[in-house]
């Protein structure tokens, strides 16, 4: 059986708490894949926002992919994904995305799923945004993307950190149809 693909990116904005715990999750799922890129401002923000190095944030993807591997796999639309999530995202990777400018992998691999037609969720984590940032998040809706910043939900009364990444995460794998029970309470009106 053919296991679904997904491409998780994660950058040098701050929140890598999200790409790891996306990770986590699909590591638990039995029919998903998992393909890492991270870029060098990433591992910076991975060893300073979370104590982790790369090598237990690489022991969690099926596949890891260099930040500069643009002959890799997930670099070809002919590599069949269900698309790509960039957790967190720079206002710099937003922007790459917004104009095509595929530089990177992770860039790539994010104009691959949106010329293929996949899904792709960008978690932006900037405040307060400029008009730029504004115009390439109107931009990269235009193609198709998704933009979900991760801001929590206080309706849900989350009691930790934990839960309000847990309901963020949850929900943007949801899309994808991740098997996520238990990570977040759907609204069920009052």
């Amino acid at each position: 059986m053919q296991k679904k693909r997904i491409v998780i990116a994660m950058t040098g904005a701050t929140g890598a708490i999200y790409g790891i715990r996306i990770l986590q999750v699909l590591s638990e799922q039995d029919e998903w894949e998992s393909h890492l890129v991270i870029s060098s401002a990433g591992l910076v923000n991975l060893k300073y926002e979370m104590g982790m190095e790369r090598s237990e944030l690489y022991a969690l993807a099926d596949v890891v992919h260099g930040i500069n591997d643009i002959a890799a796999s997930i670099a070809s639309g002919s590599f069949k994904t269900e698309g790509a999530i960039i957790a967190p995202c720079s206002m710099k990777t937003l922007s790459a995305v917004a104009h095509g400018f595929g530089d990177n992998l992770i860039s790539r691999s994010a104009d691959v799923a949106l010329k293929e037609r996949r899904k792709v969720v960008i978690m932006p984590r900037e405040t307060p945004l400029n008009l730029a940032h504004i115009r390439n998040m109107a931009s990269v809706t235009e193609m198709g993307a998704i933009i979900f910043p991760p801001m929590p939900t206080f309706y849900s009364k989350p009691d930790s950190i934990a839960a309000m990444v847990d309901e963020g995460v949850g929900r943007v794998l949801d899309m994808f149809g991740v098997n996520v029970d238990g990570m977040f309470e759907p609204w069920r009106g009052l």
